[in-house]
């Protein structure tokens, strides 16, 4: 999606895949080639690519991974502003001097912080979280802990330690402490993405399953009471020559009829609809979830780009779900729809990106 939208009379674009075993390879320029999706090619299992490369491949199989390009043996290496190839036999050559990176890349080691800081170690610019709010806004724990320090309104929950879970005196307070939430639940893994690893628990025999099923992602789980209502989304840019955060027309999440809830099947594979722009909220609700996403997004000191998740209740409450510091960039995704929506199309919207990301200095933020 973002390939296309580059212009490459303005951008010399480098596509760079991560394969299964952790190596940053050369892949295809060709968005055609890189489609996510229910119509999107076949992949080999060692598929990659450039944008969404992580997570959901390793949870879904052939699901979501991308077709990557003959592996040559090369690898590519980020040194001090540039990259290197480095290649069995041959002397490395450089790519030339990189601008900015785009690391569109979901889930653990794409948006938490650890790929921001490597590309700080080596003064490389990148869009998008720095290191510090990237980490807090991967950890749903932590994310809330600010969200909530800033005065935003926010669900129930229980945090699920790895520590507590495996000692049974701690395993049945906290056991404890989720029963008062009431039912149904949804427990996630509190740094994962695209809903891996979420299930949705009406009822207690079901729980301490679930939460097992959410270790195999992450030893730290988030179990969340379950809100009546809508699913709400808000895009967000940084503002420009250091003015405030804007955030785009609210969206509405329109879940598929056969799923139970916004699951990853749901987020990627249907051919429906997945959102409907506007939202259908009133007018005043609208400039609260505007609002309140500009907020979190200076709660966690985000830059660059996020989405910001709501629920929208019965009553005409409006809360803060989670915030999404690298949102997706499909052609069904949130993001570029509401932003498009807002009056910038998806060739002006990468533009700002960039832009913003240029406009930062090398190194530490």
């Amino acid at each position: 999606m973002v390939l296309g939208a580059l212009d490459p009379d303005r951008y010399e674009v480098v596509p760079i895949g991560i394969t299964r075993d952790g190596r940053w390879v050369l892949a295809s320029g060709d968005p055609g080639r890189i489609a996510v999706g229910p119509a999107g090619p076949a992949a080999p299992a060692d598929s990659a690519g450039p944008a969404d490369s992580a997570g959901p491949a390793d949870s879904a199989g052939s699901v979501g991974e991308l077709p990557f390009v003959a592996d040559t043996g090369a690898s590519v290496v980020p040194v001090g502003g540039s990259f290197q190839v480095i290649e069995p036999g041959s002397v490395p050559r450089s790519l030339g001097e990189v601008d900015v990176v785009l690391p569109l890349l979901h889930g653990a080691y794409g948006e938490d912080g650890t790929i921001q800081g490597l590309l700080e170690l080596t003064g490389t610019r990148y869009a998008g979280a720095g290191v510090l709010a990237s980490a807090a806004g991967m950890d749903k724990a932590y994310m809330k802990l600010l969200l909530a320090a800033h005065g935003l309104p926010i669900g129930r929950y229980v945090v699920v330690k790895d520590r507590d879970w495996r000692l049974p005196t701690e395993r049945k307070r906290v056991l404890d402490e989720i029963l008062e939430l009431g039912w149904p639940l949804f427990v996630k893994p509190a740094r994962g993405g695209s809903s891996i690893g979420i299930t949705r628990v009406a009822v207690a025999s079901e729980l301490e399953a679930a939460i097992e099923g959410a270790r195999a992602y992450d030893p730290k789980v988030l179990v969340e009471a379950a809100v009546e209502g809508i699913e709400v989304e808000c895009a967000v840019l940084e503002g420009e020559n250091g003015g405030p955060p804007e955030a785009s027309v609210p969206g509405q999440v329109l879940v598929d009829a056969g799923s139970d809830f916004y699951d990853f099947e749901a987020k990627y594979l249907v051919s429906g609809a997945t959102m409907r722009v506007p939202a259908d909220v009133p007018d005043a609700a609208a400039a609260e979830i505007r609002r309140l996403a500009c907020a979190a997004f200076d709660a966690i000191s985000c830059e660059g780009l996020a989405r910001v998740d709501f629920f929208y209740t019965p009553a005409g409450q409006v809360i803060v779900n989670e915030i999404n510091t690298m949102p997706g960039m499909t052609a069904a995704s949130g993001f570029p729809m509401m932003w498009a929506a807002t009056g910038l199309p998806m060739p002006e919207l990468v533009d700002r990106i960039i832009r913003t990301a240029l406009a930062k200095r090398p190194g530490l933020r």
